[in-house]
C-alpha cells in the first residue's frame, strides 16, 4: 500500500476512535438533555448518531491537522 494511503488511513481511524471514546463520554454522562427513556431502541439509535457525529467530525479533523502539520 502506498504511503499516503497508509498515512490517511491510519491517521483517519485513530481520530475516528478518538471521537467515539469522546462521543460515548459525553452521551454517557448526560451532558445532553434526553427525552428518551434508556434502553428503547430510538436513544440507542440516538446514541449511535451521536457518537457517530462525534467520530467523522474528531476523525476527519485529526486527518486534516496530521496532513497540515506533516507536510514535507
Amino acid at each position: 500500500m502506498p504511503r499516503m494511503i497508509r498515512f490517511m488511513l491510519s491517521r483517519l481511524a485513530t481520530g475516528f476512535a478518538i471521537g467515539c471514546a469522546v462521543g460515548f463520554f459525553v452521551f454517557q454522562n448526560d451532558f445532553l438533555p434526553s427525552g428518551s427513556a434508556a434502553g428503547t431502541i430510538e436513544n440507542y439509535i440516538a446514541q449511535g448518531l451521536f457518537i457517530y457525529l462525534f467520530a467523522s467530525t474528531i476523525g476527519m479533523g485529526y486527518l486534516a491537522t496530521a496532513l497540515l502539520l506533516e507536510a514535507e
